[in-house]
């Protein structure tokens, strides 16, 4: 059986020759539209296998058409047909439910077995679009990683001072020579680090503080003693 798609692009030329081009290659195509709100009309009339849609469209972009067409056909897949290579257009597609991101210079075989991909239930974006796509992913990342919550923002400028020496593996008469305080005064900092970070031990400090990028060296704990 055929595939069945649905078209959406504002440019009449465009419409006619991909139209063309499809139904040589075996994929029927049920309707070609100018315009978002004629393409949401038809989705809801019409069985279909996939719908083609351009990003830049007047009256309502691809975006505004691709979330009304996932939220009453969420089954359906949306393929993104556009000449835009911008990382927030490809992000945006994908966030909102696109299983396609394809670029309008694409060779026409090339398409054709994406289209089918698409409808087979995959998710395509263009090849050409590879180095902007990992550049989008590596940005999520960055931004999750700044969210994450600083377990240390409990801590008093000497308490994390102290724990970066701990991740060190540093004993309490090192770190008290090192800032010129007593072995008392560390036992005492230690306690509180401790207790408001909710651990048990210094080796868990230690291994939290490394952890969370605190010192990036390896732990080396001195031998057990009793302090």
């Amino acid at each position: 059986m055929n595939e069945r798609i649905l078209l959406i692009d504002d440019h009449t030329l465009f419409r006619a020759g991909l139209c063309d081009l499809l139904t040589r290659r075996k994929i029927e195509v049920a309707a070609a539209v100018g315009s978002g709100a004629e393409g949401i009309k038809f989705a809801a009339e019409e069985k279909l296998d996939i719908v083609l849609l351009d990003m830049r469209m007047p009256q309502m972009d691809g975006i505004s058409v691709l979330k009304k067409l996932k939220e009453a056909h969420p089954n359906l897949p949306v393929a993104m047909l556009t000449t835009s290579s911008d990382e927030s257009d490809l992000v945006g597609a994908l966030r909102n439910g696109a299983q396609g991101y394809l670029l309008k210079d694409m060779k026409p075989d090339d398409l054709v077995v994406a289209l089918r991909d698409i409808i087979a239930g995959k998710t395509v974006v263009a090849p050409d679009l590879a180095p902007v796509l990992a550049s989008a992913v590596q940005g999520d990342n960055n931004e999750k990683e700044e969210e994450k919550e600083d377990p240390f923002a409990i801590l008093t400028p000497r308490e994390f001072e102290i724990l970066t020496l701990l991740a060190e593996g540093q004993s309490n008469k090192v770190i008290a020579r090192n800032l010129g305080i007593s072995d008392g005064t560390v036992k005492l900092h230690v306690k509180a680090i401790l207790r408001k970070l909710n651990i048990s031990s210094r080796i868990t400090a230690a291994v939290m503080a490394v952890e969370n990028g605190v010192k990036k060296t390896p732990i080396t704990m001195p031998p057990k003693r009793v302090l």
